[in-house]
């Protein structure tokens, strides 16, 4: 399988600051990759900065001015070939745990309620499909501070706010979950992906409530507790501003999917 990516992000800095972009193929991947970072048309240096979880992080230390950051790769391999070192056992204690966006204790009697006697692949397919037939996928409809919870209670929300509504789920259940920041291709409209990841039969498995991609197709980007983990943008001592996104993913060859299948990504 091959996918070709594609990032390209243009920030307004209005006053110095350090910008932390996540939108680098995340390592264990095959791939073929360039990186460009630009200010006012200069080449801008940059610090490669190894977070959690395999996330690549790219900071940069920027004056005022137009800042473009592009970025390609081409992937190679099936889906779940990429290397992924095995958790350790403080890694699962901290993806049992309540985070930001994913308000586990909060959840736990509606986790109870609607998922009791289910385990593994069973247990997976059923939240993804609750989370789905609950929610309706309404861009614009939610606060980047809208957690798992004002999810449940809105029914409407985005990627991450259907990924932080089944991590949260899946905590109170005591299965251990997290977030993946994704290229997706077959995505519509195209733009940054956000899918939850469930330690189930000895392996993390993809759990997608939007089911708007493939899951056999996603490349992994950044992985972490939740949102506040995996932003492909963070800014930091100064001011600024997104002006333009524009993010591609393609496939040699589209799947189809099936919610009741375990489907592992690299």
């Amino acid at each position: 399988m091959r996918r070709d990516v594609s990032a390209h992000l243009s920030v307004d800095v209005t006053s110095a600051a350090t910008l932390a972009f996540a939108v680098e193929v995340a390592p264990g991947h095959e791939a073929d990759e360039t990186l460009e970072v630009t200010l006012d048309g200069a080449t801008l240096a940059s610090e490669r900065v190894d977070d959690a979880d395999g996330t690549r992080l790219r900071v940069v230390r920027a004056g005022p001015g137009r800042l473009v950051v592009d970025y390609t790769a081409q992937v190679t391999g099936r889906h779940g070939d990429a290397v992924t070192p095995a958790p350790t056992t403080a890694d699962l204690l901290r993806y049992l745990r309540p985070s930001r966006y994913a308000e586990s204790d909060s959840l736990g009697p509606t986790a109870s309620a609607e998922f009791a006697g289910l385990h593994g692949s069973d247990l997976l397919a059923a939240v993804s499909s609750w989370v789905g037939t609950r929610l309706s996928y309404v861009p614009g409809s939610s606060l980047p501070t809208d957690g798992a919870v004002q999810t449940l209670l809105a029914r409407q929300g985005v990627c991450r706010d259907y990924a932080h509504l089944v991590v949260g789920l899946l905590r109170a259940l005591d299965v251990p979950a997290r977030l993946a920041a994704v290229y997706a291709p077959g995505l519509d409209p195209m733009d940054f992906h956000a899918v939850a990841e469930a330690y189930v039969d000895g392996a993390w498995h993809v759990v997608d409530a939007t089911t708007l991609a493939p899951r056999s197709t996603l490349v992994r980007i950044a992985t972490g507790r939740d949102a506040a983990d995996t932003a492909f943008l963070s800014v930091y001592d100064g001011t600024a501003t997104l002006d333009e996104i524009e993010v591609t993913a393609v496939v040699d060859d589209l799947p189809d999917d099936d919610v009741h299948q375990l489907v592992r990504l690299g």
